[in-house]
């Protein structure tokens, strides 16, 4: 008996440690573990700063090269510098026609004859020489102009060299104002979490009948 029952107390003792004792169990998850390391190697998207970008278009083309939009680069460049030079052309020539209408005129302050036409006073016809130059200053020539033709002439590329300048600095505006929409919207999200779902539908809300339509359903994941 005394044998059996320190048997008895021994097994009951070891049964007692089984159930009370804590194992510490590790889970060790394939997916777990896949999905960390799929998130220790995805790379974060690059994202432009639309404050930088619009700092940095006041530099003609460099916000668009900032967003890395290089093929826009080439259209700012052509665009400003095409602005640039028209505006440069349109001054040469008035300032050819200015320097026309002036010959025409006695400007030293110090001759009593000052303020008065050159033509009046010596009795000769009423022309001077000026250049005239083609459309892209490839080319000129001297011809003789009248005090008229010099007051047209030289009005006409004033108001085009104005005119050439504020296209430029609207264009110049513009550049930057793009450089600034262009980096907002490459903030936005087009990932998969966006879904749109099209689906056939045939009970309407306002029918009692069975009617045909479309549901659009626009989910955020």
């Amino acid at each position: 008996m005394l044998i059996s029952g320190r048997i008895a107390a021994q097994t009951e003792g070891k049964k007692d440690s089984l159930n009370t004792g804590k194992v510490p169990t590790v889970v060790l998850d394939s997916a777990t573990l896949a999905q960390a390391d799929t998130l220790k190697n995805v790379k974060k998207k690059w994202m432009p700063v639309p404050k930088t970008a619009t700092r940095l278009a006041l530099i003609p083309g460099a916000g668009q090269l900032y967003n890395r939009d290089y093929w826009k680069a080439p259209i700012v460049y052509l665009a400003f510098g095409g602005g640039l030079y028209t505006y440069y052309l349109n001054t040469i020539k008035y300032h050819d026609f200015l320097d026309a209408y002036k010959s025409f005129y006695v400007l030293d302050k110090n001759d009593p004859n000052y303020g008065k036409r050159k033509q009046d006073l010596a009795g000769d016809d009423d022309t001077v020489t000026v250049r005239y130059r083609n459309l892209l200053n490839t080319s000129s020539e001297y011809v003789q102009i009248t005090h008229s033709q010099a007051v047209r002439q030289k009005n006409y590329w004033r108001r085009n060299r104005g005119f050439a300048l504020i296209v430029t600095g609207l264009i110049y505006t513009l550049s930057i104002i793009e450089a600034n929409v262009a980096a907002h919207l490459k903030t936005f999200d087009l990932s998969d979490d966006l879904t749109l779902n099209v689906s056939p539908k045939l009970n309407q809300p306002s029918m009692r009948t069975p009617t045909p339509g479309v549901r659009v359903v626009f989910g955020f994941k």
